[in-house]
């Protein structure tokens, strides 16, 4: 048997392949978008991969799901579980749906499915018995969002993101007898998930790439619940906000994208921009000078963790950005569902367009007299939670365009996160909205309270 896993760190997603090395046949488990490197890799081995499926309608990216039909000839296996709303839609007629105890093989690897709802209603995860090696024994399971490495999938993205009321209670009262499920399995079974730290599918996951059921049986703090509704209120609480775009994918992973392809993008300065405009240079550069309006998101690793707050699915997209990244940066606008990247004026270019700056402040210099100061604190509500200044008002730098803000725009207003980059975007926004005085606090909250000990 072959066993490949893939993590996109951009989007803290885990993708699988498993091969027969007898017969040649390949699956891919929970697939990206851009499938470029299923398809290297199978073409290094010799395989051909014969199968694609998921553990479940993903909210979080863009699933690769259908292209690998189209791409690779693959026969799709889908979840045929939960109820109507959540079911997939537009699937090629031979279409696989598959129910809790079904078992299918590609060669000589067996995957038996096991219906793991809780983090969705048709959420499903696959046992791997590596026949081909002769064994009786599972040697793993694909757990998707349903266990990962030290926590849980989150129950609340449905109400959350998509409006389905009820569902978070739903969620984690199924998620309590998923678990209940995995008694029947050894303790040495892997655990393979579908997310890493960084991810927003939970609230704790770990670093670590796979575990075991008896190290998760042991060091998860989900399998420390005997009584159902103690564990629901664990589960339930503080997970964190869920981005703006995930309610996007959770419709189109239900019914279908088209095919995605690199596409030529034009590259000039015109005299006039429109569409939606983001400034992907870092916040130093951007804060002596910008186009207000322009949302300033850094090109790196973060960028697909950010800019999925801001982006309007209707609109194109305008880009201050490298034209060498072109190819990249549809690739990873894809990852998320974006296709329509019109426009990249070059950095060097760009000053033409500058109308605006920010400044910044030392923590040092704001807690002297902040009392009397209005501060914004713009990072997540578990962090407020922690600690905040008592007369700081928090909005999530995700919605600040969605929530009235208590101050004028001509108001001085000192903004913060935890370590100073959230807010530097937060910058970007409030100036777009009209508020002329937006202060960035350097090193954020970390450095406030350094400077008032």
């Amino acid at each position: 048997m072959f066993f490949k896993q893939f993590f996109d760190q951009k989007l803290s997603q885990t993708s699988y392949m498993v091969a027969c090395q007898k017969t040649k046949e390949a699956i891919i488990i929970d697939p990206k978008r851009v499938l470029d490197e299923y398809a290297e890799v199978a073409q290094s081995e010799g395989f051909t991969i014969t199968s694609a499926t998921e553990t479940h309608i993903h909210a979080d990216f863009a699933s690769g799901l259908r292209d690998s039909g189209r791409r690779f000839n693959a026969r799709l296996l889908v979840s045929g579980e939960g109820d109507e709303t959540w079911q997939y839609r537009h699937m090629p007629e031979d279409t696989q749906y598959l129910k809790d105890g079904d078992v299918f093989a590609v060669g000589n690897v067996e995957l038996e499915v096991i219906h793991t709802p809780g983090h969705t209603p048709e959420s499903i995860s696959f046992v791997l018995t590596d026949r081909g090696a002769g064994s009786d024994e599972p040697m793993g399971m694909f757990t998707g969002d349903f266990l990962f490495v030290g926590d849980i999938g989150r129950p609340d993205l449905l109400e959350a993101t998509v409006n389905t009321e009820g569902a978070t209670r739903e969620g984690a009262v199924a998620m309590f007898d998923s678990l209940k499920k995995l008694n029947d399995y050894p303790d040495f079974m892997q655990i393979w998930p579908g997310h890493g730290a960084g991810s927003a599918c939970g609230r704790s996951l770990g670093a670590v790439p796979l575990s075991t059921l008896g190290y998760e049986r042991r060091n998860n703090w989900a399998f420390k619940f005997e009584d159902k509704e103690t564990f629901v209120k664990e589960l339930t609480r503080d997970q964190p906000e869920p981005p703006n775009y995930f309610a996007r994918m959770k419709k189109v992973n239900r019914d279908g994208l088209s095919e995605f392809s690199i596409k030529e993008v034009a590259v000039h300065s015109p005299d006039e921009l429109s569409n939606q405009i983001f400034d992907l240079r870092n916040k130093e550069d951007f804060r002596k000078g910008f186009r207000n309006g322009a949302i300033n998101v850094p090109y790196d690793s973060k960028f697909l963790q950010f800019v999925g707050w801001y982006i309007d699915y209707d609109m194109p997209m305008t880009v201050f950005a490298n034209p060498e990244d072109s190819t990249r940066l549809q690739k990873d606008l894809a990852s998320i569902g974006f296709d329509n990247l019109q426009l990249i004026v070059p950095i060097e270019e760009s000053d033409k367009y500058y109308d605006d700056t920010y400044d910044n402040l030392s923590p040092e210099q704001l807690v002297q007299g902040h009392q009397n100061k209005n501060i914004l604190d713009v990072r997540s509500t578990s962090e407020y939670k922690t600690g905040s200044l008592g007369n700081s008002h928090h909005i999530h730098f995700g919605q600040l365009d969605k929530h009235d803000l208590p101050f004028n725009r001509e108001e001085t207003i000192y903004v913060h996160c935890q370590s100073g980059i959230r807010s530097a975007i937060a910058l970007s926004i409030l100036k777009r909205l009209g508020y002329k005085n937006a202060i960035n606090i350097e090193k954020g909250y970390k450095g406030i309270k350094e400077a008032m000990q």
